[in-house]
Order: structure tokens, then C-alpha cells, then sequence
């Protein structure tokens, strides 16, 4: 049943959060006798171990007076206005000196509103991770909780317990956490909630599995010669492990390769676990790397892999010319620009590429024939035409001619 309050489900969302945010602010911060002061404001400690109305004396470990301004208010210290300077270690004491309490004062600012980042390597999971806006100075900690979005009144009562859960935190990795079982269709709200003992400040994320998927670079590169072709190299990779082996989830990768003494990339994209490199440098090592990115296109390319190197095989029927010409090749190469100083992918066609320009130049090929006919036809008929017309003059002219030459008929008789 829908709710008749607009954003209820947000409301609760926030609710929930904060709740347990202000639930951990009290307990377990730090260990006992000490007390948290935020910076600029006035802190007042107490002598918890003084009798009422009996006078008591204060006094700062390492320090021979009190800060600036302190002032002793009915057995507890005032310190107005704090600065981070004021923190330290208090005591008080009755008038024969007997220690009463001793407090370790701790002093910082609220929690700003943490910087959010999320990715996902594969289609099944996402991480994400954060840094906090301001130095606090005080012990802090993460309340991290996602919820998915756009559920409908059904799959709100199917998912009633999917629909919210924590991001799990890594304690490996501060300032990390991951969302496991994620839906690729879905979309989802992140909760990253700072607490310290001050406090807390959070910050929401709204995140798309197709616009924050970013696979791990592929691995297993391996570039090696290939034999009798000087100018030729092999280069083959696998899907990084972090991707679901499903055959309805493909990546496309890009290639880049250039010479060692070389600055500029070139550049190939392939659907391939594997490209020949057709234009490498005879006798010079290359070096080598590969990215992925989803099949359809969605999120970023991953990083770039690790280097592999390798170096094409000489001719042996060039060797000798080659030998006179190296150091003007090599000074020229590293002078002169790339060969493909755009790092813009450069297609390679493949077999059905191909196929399909060949029945497009069929096509074409038919179409501009039949023209050509029809043209020839066109001209035939207009000249057969013409012809019949040019004619029909002279053979009226023949017959005029035969009949002015018989006899008339009153001559004969």
C-alpha cells in the first residue's frame, strides 16, 4: 500500500541513520576520565571527587598556571572560549593538596560533511570510499548504509529486507566500504555518516551500476615476437578475476603500444583476447599495455595494465642495409612524430567487417551496371527513332521520281 505522505520512505531512510549516529556518539569514545571539548566554545570540568561547597585547586600537568581567562566555579573549571592550545591534562585538589580528579581533556571540531566516492569492478558488487572535509583533531568513526531506489509498492513487500542494509567496511581498508549482491538495472541511495564524539554530518549519494562500473585492469599480458615477421608482434591478455565469467557480461578492450625510446602511443581497440601489432619497429623493443571497458559501452575504461615488453625480429635479408642505417633511423624516430600521435582507436577490421564491405561494394557495383544499362538502352531507342524519322524523305522522294518516269497513259494510246 502506498504511502499517503510524500517521501516517507526518504524520511525513515534519515531517520534510521542519524539515530544510530547519535546512539554511538556517547559510548566508547576513548578511555575513561577524559572529556571531548569542541574548539572556540566554553569547557567546564568537573571535580567529580570534591564535597560540595569545599573549596578545591586546579592544576595542568606540565604547565605552571592555568590558561588565560579560567576561572574555578563551584568546584569545576571553567576555560572559555577554547583553542586547540587549552587541551591537556587537569587536575584537581583539596586545599592540603590530596589529588580529588584528574581529566585528560580533549579538544576538536564537529564532523564536516564527508567527500564521497563510489565504483564497481564488476556488475555484481560496488565499493565505495570517502575522506572527511575537516581535521577534527578527535576519534571518529563511519556509519555506512545504502537503500535501493525506485521499488514498487510489490517489490517493496518481496525485498523487505534488501531493500536497506549496511555497506560492509573493511576494517583492511579504512574508509572503505562494499555493497554485495547488487543489481545491474537497479539505482540506490548511500548513507556515509561521520560521528565523533561532537557530533555527526553526513552525506547522501544517489549512484547507477552503468555509470560507476569500472573494470579491474585485464590480466596475464604477454607480448612476444613472432617469427620471420620483423615488424609483427603478439599480444595476448585475460579478463581481470573480478569479472563475472557470464557470457551476457563482455568487455572490449584498447590497446597501446609504442617504441621504448618513443613519447607518443599508438593506439587499437579489439573485442579479442588477443592483436598482432603489424606496424612495430624491426629490432626495437616496444612496450606494451591493456584497459577494459564494458562491451555496451557503460562507465569508464579501467586503468591501464601493468608493461609488458618485446622486441620485433630482424630481417636477416635487410641485416646488412639496416646496420648502415640505424643511427639515422633511431635519430629520425625519436625526432619525428608517432605514427598514430593520436591516441584515438584506430579500427582494425574484422572478417565480418569485411564481408560487409564486400556485399556493399556488390551492391553498388550492381546498381551502377544496371544505370549504364538503362543509359545504353535509352540512347539505342533514340537513335533507332531519329534514324526512321531521317528516312522517310528519301523514300519519298524515290517514289516521286518512279512515277514521273512512266509513260503517261494518253501517250500509249
Amino acid at each position: 500500500m502506498r504511502s499517503p505522505i510524500p517521501g516517507l520512505g526518504r524520511v525513515m531512510f534519515l531517520t534510521a541513520a542519524l539515530a544510530s549516529a547519535s546512539l554511538a556518539v556517547p559510548e566508547g569514545w576513548g578511555e575513561e576520565g577524559v572529556q571531548y571539548g569542541q574548539v572556540g566554545m566554553d569547557v567546564t570540568l568537573s571535580c567529580t571527587g570534591a564535597r560540595a561547597g569545599s573549596p578545591v585547586q586546579w592544576r595542568r600537568a606540565g604547565a605552571a598556571a592555568l590558561p588565560e581567562g579560567s576561572a574555578i566555579r563551584q568546584g569545576g573549571l571553567v576555560l572559555p572560549c577554547t583553542g586547540l592550545a587549552a587541551a591537556g591534562t587537569y587536575s584537581c585538589h583539596s586545599e592540603d593538596g590530596g589529588l580529588l580528579h584528574a581529566v585528560s581533556l580533549q579538544l576538536g571540531h564537529l564532523p564536516g560533511v564527508p567527500f564521497v566516492s563510489c565504483r564497481a569492478s564488476n556488475y555484481e558488487n560496488f565499493s565505495c570510499s570517502w575522506t572527511s572535509s575537516l581535521e577534527t583533531f578527535l576519534p571518529t568513526r563511519y556509519i555506512t548504509t545504502y537503500r535501493k531506489k525506485s521499488l514498487t509498492g510489490e517489490e517493496k513487500l518481496r525485498n523487505k529486507n534488501r531493500d536497506v542494509g549496511p555497506c560492509l567496511q573493511d576494517p583492511a581498508c579504512p574508509g572503505t566500504c562494499t555493497v554485495h549482491g547488487s543489481e545491474f538495472w537497479s539505482s540506490y541511495r548511500l548513507n556515509i555518516t561521520e560521528v565523533n564524539p561532537l557530533g555527526s554530518s553526513f552525506r547522501l549519494l544517489d549512484i547507477t551500476m552503468q555509470a560507476i562500473i569500472k573494470p579491474d585492469p585485464p590480466e596475464g599480458l604477454v607480448v612476444e615476437p613472432i617469427p620471420l615477421a620483423p615488424r609483427r608482434l603478439h599480444v595476448s591478455w585475460k579478463y581481470p578475476s573480478s569479472w563475472p565469467k557470464e557470457p551476457h557480461f563482455q568487455l572490449r578492450f584498447r590497446l597501446q603500444y609504442r617504441p621504448v625510446i618513443h613519447h607518443s602511443w599508438s593506439v587499437v581497440e579489439t573485442v579479442n583476447l588477443s592483436e598482432v601489432i603489424t606496424d612495430a619497429f624491426a629490432g626495437l623493443e616496444h612496450v606494451v599495455q591493456v584497459s577494459a571497458k564494458d562491451f555496451l559501452d557503460a562507465g569508464n575504461w579501467s586503468e591501464w595494465s601493468t608493461e609488458a615488453r618485446a622486441t620485433p625480429v630482424r630481417d636477416p635479408a635487410t641485416a646488412v642495409s639496416e646496420e648502415t642505417t640505424t643511427d639515422a633511423s633511431l635519430e629520425s624516430l625519436a625526432k619525428e612524430p608517432s605514427r598514430a600521435p593520436n591516441p584515438e582507436p584506430i579500427n582494425h577490421s574484422g572478417p565480418l567487417e569485411k564481408i560487409a564491405i564486400l556485399v556493399s561494394l556488390g551492391i553498388f557495383a550492381f546498381f551502377v551496371l544496371a544505370a549504364v544499362l538503362i543509359i545504353t538502352i535509352l540512347i539505342w531507342l533514340w537513335v533507332r527513332k531519329h534514324g526512321k524519322d531521317k528516312t522517310k524523305p528519301h523514300n519519298f522522294l524515290v517514289a516521286a521520281t518512279h512515277l514521273k518516269a512512266l509513260p503517261s497513259e494518253s501517250g500509249c494510246r
